[in-house]
């Protein structure tokens, strides 16, 4: 259902793109945008499980563009480092297949915004969580279900 990487010796096992995934501190999205073009938007995200959680806006592209169709990627780039006189790059890459919702419950939603903000302002906890009590009403949050990750690195 899914390709498979070409270059065997670069793959990385599933546990290892899992990590990747987990430790970027922001991802790109693909999706299908406004006639049929690919539409990729960089974002924060959170991994939970099986789970990749962001938030945004509750109107834009982005939540067109999956209303007409929930199957996306997700892609992390770490340790990316030209090596010019080499021709090449070296870096760590996941990308991750998946479903995404939105999610409705708002136990959910603050679930999530506090993983987010665990991330990536964790000495900021309280006040972050004054933020999205009073954000709560202008606040998407989409959760991907991981069907399928993989993993590359050079």
């Amino acid at each position: 259902m899914f390709a498979e990487i070409r270059r065997k010796e670069r793959e990385m096992d599933s546990q290892q793109a899992k990590e990747v995934l987990e430790s970027g501190s922001y991802g790109i999205l693909s999706m299908c945008g406004q006639n049929n073009y690919g539409y990729g938007v960089p974002l924060n995200y959170v991994v939970e499980e099986n789970h990749i959680y962001f938030h945004c806006a509750t109107e834009g592209e982005k939540l067109r563009s999956l209303k007409e169709n929930n199957k996306v990627s997700f892609c992390v780039v770490q340790n990316a480092e030209v090596i010019a006189e080499k021709f090449t790059t070296n870096y760590k890459s996941s990308m991750a297949f998946g479903k995404a919702s939105f999610v409705s419950s708002e136990e959910e939603i603050r679930y999530a915004m506090m993983l987010l903000l665990k991330k990536y302002s964790p000495e900021y906890m309280e006040t972050g969580e004054k933020y999205v009590n009073q954000a709560i009403t202008r606040i998407q949050v989409i959760k991907i279900d991981i069907e399928h990750i993989s993993g590359k690195f050079h």
